[in-house]
């Protein structure tokens, strides 16, 4: 809902003033602190009386009639010469019709793109079936924190400069869906490449101990 930049009420002030109207206030004190109309205040306390809380809401702007509005069966043959690929000013020379008027409807039938006539791809899914065969790599970067910050302090002032970066590099295995994270002080190549080694090996189930490689039981998906 686009309430107008200029509004005076919304539905929360609506209701505001309908329940000091219940606590006791006319509809003119109501309206009044509100900074609102006592014609508004009125308006909106019939409408909650009526509908309840429903017709606190804004409601559509759109006529509830169209006298000079286009036939449904003109709308169908634009949505039917549209299914043939043709461009909204072909269809409007060939209906006689003006070309805001086709592309209005166009619009509104969710055909004002060609793309929309053909049929979407169908999801292309995948699992790997062993552990360590396809790891989802990724690397976010974070900036390091000294002292307290201005959130707390509300004091802009004063800056950390010079804190630095750390970068947290993060690894899911495909098939097991384990998850691999490290907190590096580089995204190099050498980080990300050590990185890769070791979240591969925590992915087949290795890691390593005192120099020890050490195999754990393999984990299957549930």
């Amino acid at each position: 809902m686009n309430i107008h930049h200029n509004a005076r009420t919304c539905p929360r002030s609506r209701a505001l003033l309908v329940q000091r109207i219940q606590e006791g206030l006319t509809p003119r004190e109501a309206a009044a602190s509100l900074g609102v109309s006592v014609r508004t205040g009125y308006k909106w306390l019939r409408r909650f009386r009526e509908e309840g809380e429903a017709g606190l809401l804004d409601r559509s702007s759109r006529p509830r009639t169209r006298p000079r509005g286009l036939p449904g069966a003109w709308v169908a043959m634009i949505a039917q010469l549209r299914g043939h690929r043709m461009t909204g000013a072909r269809i409007a020379r060939s209906l006689g019709l003006p070309r805001s008027t086709v592309a209005r409807h166009l619009k509104r039938l969710g055909l004002g793109r060609l793309k929309a006539l053909e049929a979407p791809e169908p999801t292309r899914r995948y699992e790997r079936q062993r552990p360590g065969e396809l790891l989802h790599i990724d690397v976010k970067k974070l900036g390091r924190i000294r002292g307290i910050g201005h959130r707390i302090t509300g004091d802009r002032s004063r800056r950390a400069r010079g804190v630095g970066w750390e970068f947290v590099h993060v690894a899911v295995d495909d098939a097991s869906r384990l998850a691999y994270a490290e907190v590096l002080p580089r995204e190099r190549k050498e980080n990300a490449l050590g990185f890769l080694l070791r979240a591969a090996a925590f992915a087949l189930g290795v890691f390593w101990i005192g120099g020890r490689r050490v195999r754990r039981a393999q984990q299957t998906r549930r």
